[in-house]
């Protein structure tokens, strides 16, 4: 137990997935020596040698194929693709064989590799550095999509993704690699895989976030309880894929309202999809239509304006707003949370 950050909680998980298993290796773009651009396999190297940790070629395609063939050899690749951006050149990888690999074999052949992908915005990145793609691998079937809100979730998720069949794209929200918390790494106290987490209980309305967007969401419920009087709940999704519609539409009935934050485009991104699933099992819980707060639909600023484009806690306080409590009679919304 102590003050630990969430790079710290995964170099951890990678220290101690190598550790248990033989079968582990984890490889990229300057994870070696270097200890990543992030210094998230720092040490690595040393402590288990090159052939367990090492260094590949620029060349993302490359990379996943080279992973794909040791999963189907018997080994359990953890790949670092360095930024966001740096992953599409893999694409075809991800999307023609490794996702499907499962399916086309009828189950015969498990791809179990863990795709580290540091993404998201607020460090000042230039372009191709700070892009918010998980819709994309939340889109192919076959892939299951993580992302970490929090220092504990960051281990645990990641030793759960080592340990998954499945291949898994692991998001790393890159602002959050220096955040902070009390963490007893050694005793999990994180939701099982596959479930989300309610990070603050409410009763006016859900905010439903992930990622890098969880402090955001946290930060304007406390303001909107200090200036509007509002009680919102917030859950933190950490897994996209699988999909916990059981604790979104739990919140949301007892709530009655909903906003989406993430920091990805809005057109066609994962709050088009939260909102639908909402409103499809929500719908007579509603008492206002599902909001979303995201990123503009533009590519991704240079760095002195991505102050602008990231939502923050002034546009979801907004989005709050425009859910119009003060419009809804009392009799009825003692009604329709009855109900």
């Amino acid at each position: 137990m102590g003050t630990v950050t969430m790079a710290q909680a995964l170099n951890t998980a990678l220290r101690d997935a190598l550790r248990e298993d033989d079968r582990v290796l984890v490889f990229g773009e300057d994870v070696g020596r270097l200890g990543g651009v992030f210094r998230i396999t720092d040490g690595l190297t040393d402590a288990f040698g090159e052939e367990r940790c090492f260094d590949t070629p620029l060349a993302e395609s490359g990379i996943v194929g080279h992973a794909i063939g040791l999963a189907m050899g018997g080994f359990r690749p953890v790949v670092e693709l360095q930024f966001d951006a740096f992953a599409y050149p893999a694409f075809e990888q991800l999307a023609s064989h490794l996702a499907k690999m499962r399916n086309r074999t009828r189950g015969r052949v498990a791809l179990p590799v863990v795709l580290r992908i540091p993404y998201g915005g607020g460090i000042g990145g230039v372009e191709h550095h700070s892009d918010s793609s998980e819709a994309y691998y939340a889109h192919t079937p076959g892939l299951k999509v993580v992302t970490p809100a929090t220092v504990e979730d960051a281990y645990w998720l990641l030793r759960d993704a080592v340990r998954d069949p499945d291949p898994v794209v692991f998001l790393e929200p890159k602002k959050l690699y220096w955040s902070k918390d009390d963490a007893d790494l050694e005793r999990r106290g994180a939701a099982p895989f596959g479930r989300a987490a309610v990070r603050r209980p409410g009763r006016d309305a859900t905010l439903v976030a992930y990622g890098p967007s969880v402090p955001v969401a946290l930060e304007a419920a406390a303001a909107a309880a200090r200036e509007e009087g509002l009680d919102l709940e917030v859950v933190d999704l950490r897994t996209l894929v699988p999909f916990d519609d059981e604790t979104v539409s739990a919140s949301v009935r007892r709530t009655g309202r909903c906003v989406v934050v993430h920091e990805s485009h809005g057109f066609a991104g994962m709050g088009a999809e939260i909102a639908a699933r909402v409103q499809e099992r929500c719908f007579h819980s509603l008492e206002a239509p599902v909001l979303r707060v995201a990123g503009f639909d533009i590519p991704y600023p240079p760095p002195k304006l991505e102050h602008a484009y990231l939502p923050g806690v002034d546009r979801v306080l907004d989005a709050v707003r425009r859910l119009q409590f003060h419009d809804v009679p009392d009799t009825l919304h003692v009604a329709r949370r009855s109900a």
